[in-house]
């Protein structure tokens, strides 16, 4: 019997090893091939992979070869007789380098050349960046170089100094090993080395020098993206000492690198080494010391009037580089009192303030329109606008996805995980401003199959925001024509009531038809069942990679995307639309902001599961690219959108054809695009301290405002309020428009400082339009949380709510705190929902709508109710709720509750504790004693006609 040799069993399981790396790796880029040819975004496989493949072979032959050839160098040097080792160890590392050099240097060379690669490689999109730059046709204030010098030309020719830096370090490394090993270099007995080691090590200490003296140079560009404690910029500190002190650093390093040059011949490295020292010294002095004492003693005691200046700079650019310098400031007197038909010219606006809250009525939507435990909505639902009957309403919107976490445990094995369950079903709509007479929302479409006001073509969801959010998640769909249909379509509608079934025929997914796809599938998802089951037949596709914001990220790595994508239905297909935002961290003077903090509030901490941004910085940023998904075959179309950004622009050279023009937007997909929340959140953000333009009152931080915290999130919680989208009626203008609004309080205060808003309707000339109404300073307008507490100390509604309150059988919820501008004033709205506990089935209810305006508070059961009791029993113009009576007629879904005895009761305690409060300040105690008597009785009564 023959016995395979012990020394075999290694190699063969080190190449066991590398091809099975080999293989997946090879698997993991063909099948990246597949699912971007899948879709039509081939061309952008295609570059970004040749040219990451292209700068590592380049970039790591390049090392490779730098350090393989000063190795070899430094070994054909090697003296003929080295004098002899020092010990055993020197001895044997000399003889495997004579025996074996050019396996070591290659092997070493091949790493070096591996990781240089592996870097250069990540630099992929900043290189194609750098190649097809488009200039911005701005120059910055200082060299009066174009922007495009600092966003694109600059960060590539960091890497390449360094790589280039690098690289004679390395080679000088090795150099100096190589002789050393050979005995050209000497540290015992008689020490020194050799000419020819001398001259090498020369070379390359002057050119690794040199490099640096290139790199000095560059830096001064740097200085202008750079932060100091002031602002992003160059400050005055940097342009009198640091600009200098680069140029200074950049020529005695080219000198130095001069005397290393010299020394090749010369050979007397106490020169080199002093002129070494010396540019060490001063980069400390120069770079450190000088600027020190120039900021403490020429800047510290005028600071305001030396930075000046370079304020200045940093807010312009900062300004233009957030798109914040055109917006609109306006001083604003609002108004603090309330009187009768206060809001007659506004009526038009108050049937778009929105009751309906996105953030509270994900379990509404589960309760009422889940159908089966299988099918789930996101957390936080979408505000859209849709046209009913000629009129334009905002709606709360979302779809009805597939969870596969709802089966069954008996239910969940691979067929049916993977061919069965494999979408969800159809969008579900509700009016934003009203309800029905329950408190539950008012349809606008809904139900399996769909009905209502809204048509679909196509109401089946493959791509979703839920689905595949596992990276092992996936579905197998197709078969051929004429096979049984096994996917299951809807849970009725089949024979004899039994669920209907359905076989996709989308465009989407990937053909596994083929024994080769079904192998390279098996292996991506590590699941052989991809491979042995016989419903992965020859028409058969995988889906998988489904979320609508992971399909825009892959076929647009340039853009980053918003965190929010939201469903629309557009041309009877539902459509998933998605922001793509162009940024940089490189625009000269811009203030620099975290993207994923300025993007965070109460939407994305606690009410839902909106994707964070990523944990970048960014000083530039537009809203370059409308991207949308369809929700049936995962279809990605890339819209350009701002066309004047020199960054879109530069990367539709990189990607031609794969960017559509504006115009190719359809008018129905034109009507659901909106401003997106990221975007605005970081506009706000800046706005926040960017609003001053004069750098003295910007330095002295005296108008700094802030984003207040969101009341509704909790007591003592820090999370900031999101933005709202609401139809708002602009002071002077003739109608409400659909916008994104936020409010701001001064910084470290509670009260309002002023109110902002962006047009946020696409399909309207002023979109984009950046609005803000500054408060007075002479008049206090209670901010966000200042009302919050209003609401709940006001007896009124203490009573109303005390019934929902940490007990009886439900308890209550405030949803969006909303503000608006009307009435001369601003008017806080903010809808209460019910829900009862320890049940499984509860859902939240609009049951109360609080109103506030100035020092006024009302609650009503519809907001009609709620503004008459603010506004001297009228306010002046109707909500589309009904006159606010509390009749019991035919409501058609309005939102006013049929429930006239609760009405009069709660009327009546209300003017009872407006009538006790009136009592007490007169110092008239009986009558305060018989009115809170009459206010208690009536407050009962209203328990009991809910039912409490």
């Amino acid at each position: 019997m023959t016995r395979r040799p012990r020394g075999a069993i290694l190699p063969t399981l080190v190449i066991a090893a590398v091809i099975v790396v080999a293989f997946a790796i090879f698997t993991n880029i063909w099948t990246e091939r597949l699912w971007y040819s899948s879709f039509d975004f081939g061309t952008v496989f295609n570059t970004m992979l040749l040219t990451r493949v292209g700068l590592f072979l380049a970039f790591g032959l390049l090392m490779a070869t730098l350090v393989a050839a000063n190795a070899a160098i430094a070994y054909r040097m090697r003296p003929k007789f080295s004098g002899g080792p020092t010990s055993a160890l020197l001895q044997r590392s000399r003889d495997v380098l004579e025996t074996r050099f050019a396996l070591i240097v290659g092997a070493i060379s091949v790493v070096i050349g591996l990781f240089a690669g592996g870097a250069a490689a990540g630099e992929v999109s900043t290189y194609l960046a750098w190649r097809n730059a488009t200039p911005f046709g701005e120059k910055d204030p200082i060299f009066g170089l174009d922007i495009s010098f600092f966003v694109f030309s600059y960060p590539w020719w960091r890497f390449v100094i360094s790589f280039v830096f690098s690289g004679f370090v390395l080679s000088t490394i090795a150099a100096a090993v190589v002789h050393y090993l050979t005995g050209a270099i000497r540290f015992s007995g008689r020490r020194g080395a050799t000419t020819a080691a001398q001259a090498h090590l020369s070379i390359l200490v002057g050119l690794a020098v040199l490099t640096k003296g290139v790199s000095y140079w560059f830096d001064r560009y740097g200085l202008e993206i750079s932060n100091t404690s002031l602002l992003t910029g160059i400050n005055y500190t940097a342009a009198h000492a640091g600009v200098t002190a680069k140029l200074i650093l950049a020529v005695i390093a080219v000198l130095c690198s001069i005397l290393f040059f010299a020394n090749a011949v010369i050979q007397r490295w106490v020169v080199p080494t002093i002129g070494l020292t010396l540019m060490v010294l001063s980069a400390i002095v120069l770079g450190i010391v000088y600027p020190g004492a120039v900021q403490y003693f020429s800047v510290r005691p005028d600071e305001p009037d030396k930075e000046r200046p370079y304020i200045q700079n940093n807010i312009n650019a900062t300004r233009a580089a957030y798109g914040i310098d055109k917006v609109e400031i306006t001083d604003y007197s609002a108004k603090t009192t309330a009187t009768a038909g206060q809001l007659r010219s506004d009526a038009e606006a108050l049937p778009g303030i929105r009751l309906m809250d996105p953030n509270l009525l994900n379990g509404t939507f589960e309760q009422l329109q889940q159908v089966r435990g299988y099918y789930s909505f996101p957390k936080t639902l979408d505000v859209d606008r849709y046209t009913i009957d000629g009129q334009e309403t905002d709606a709360v919107v979302a779809v009805r996805e597939m969870d596969l976490s709802g089966l069954p445990a008996e239910s969940q094995n691979w067929n049916n995980l993977k061919t069965v369950y494999t979408h969800g079903y159809g969008l579900v709509a509700a009016y934003g401003n009203r309800s029905q007479s329950g408190g539950q929302p008012d349809w606008i479409a809904g139900g399996i199959p769909t009905s209502g006001d809204l048509k679909e073509v196509e109401p089946r969801i493959y791509f979703g925001e839920l689905m595949g959010q596992r990276p092992s998640e996936y579905s197998i769909v197709g078969a051929p024509e004429g096979s049984t249909a096994i996917e299951l379509d809807t849970p009725s509608g089949g024979d004899a009531g039994n669920a209907s079934t359905y076989t996709y025929s989308g465009s989407g997914g990937v053909p596994v038809g083929s024994l080769w796809h079904r192998l390279l599938y098996a292996a991506k998802f590590a699941d052989v069942n991809i491979l042995l089951s016989d419903r992965v037949n020859s028409a058969s596709k995988i889906i998988y990679d489904r979320t609508p914001r992971e399909r825009v990220q892959k076929a647009a790595p340039w853009l980053t995307v918003d965190g929010d994508a939201y469903p629309a239905l557009v041309d009877g297909r539902i459509k998933w639309i998605v922001d793509g935002y162009t940024t940089s961290n490189s625009y000269p003077y811009s203030q620099r902001v975290a993207l994923n903090q300025v993007t965070a509030d109460s939407q994305t901490q606690v009410g839902g599961t909106v994707v964070a941004q990523p944990d970048t910085n960014i000083n530039y940023m537009r809203n370059s690219v409308k991207a949308v998904v369809d929700a049936y075959d995962g279809t990605v179309t890339l819209y350009a959108w701002d066309n004047s950004d020199p960054v879109l622009q530069t990367w539709e050279k990189v990607f031609p054809g794969v960017v559509q023009p504006r115009s190719a937007i359809s008018p129905d997909l034109l009507s659901h695009l909106r401003y997106p929340q990221d975007m605005f959140k970081v506009q706000r953000q800046i706005l926040a301290r960017y609003h001053v333009t004069d750098p003295g009152t910007w330095y002295q931080q005296s108008a700094t405002w802030q984003i207040p915290n969101d009341p509704v999130a909790g007591p003592g919680s820090t999370v900031t309020e999101q933005p709202y989208y609401l139809s708002i009626k602009w002071p002077e203008d003739e109608g409400a428009v659909f916008s994104l609004t936020t409010v701001f309080v001064p910084k470290g205060r509670s009260n309002l400082a002023a109110y902002m808003a962006v047009n946020a309707d696409a399909s309207s000339p002023d979109y984009g339009q950046m609005r803000v109404l500054k408060m007075s300073d002479t008049t206090q307008i209670d901010g966000p949380g200042q009302t919050a507490n209003a609401f709940n100390t006001n007896p009124t509604v203490a009573e109303a709510l005390r019934p929902f309150l940490n007990q009886g059988s439900a308890n209550a919820q405030s949803g969006n705190l909303l503000t608006l501008p009307v009435g001369g004033g601003l008017l806080y709205v903010q809808p209460v929902y019910t829900q009862r506990q320890g049940s499984s089935g509860a859902y939240p209810a609009l049951q109360f709508v609080l109103v506030r305006f100035g020092q006024q508070v009302g609650i009503g059961a519809t907001l009609q109710q709620a503004l008459n009791q603010v506004f001297g029993g009228d306010s002046g113009a109707t909500t589309g709720e009904g006159d606010g009576s509390g009749g019991s007629g035919d409501q058609g879904g309005s939102g006013k509750v049929d429930n006239p005895a609760a009405v009069k009761a709660l009327a009546e305690a209300q003017t009872a504790f407006a009538n006790a409060d009136k009592a007490l300040k007169e110092g008239d105690l009986a009558m305060y004693a018989t009115q809170i008597k009459a206010a208690q009785e009536a407050v009962g009564r209203l328990k009991q006609a809910l039912g409490r």
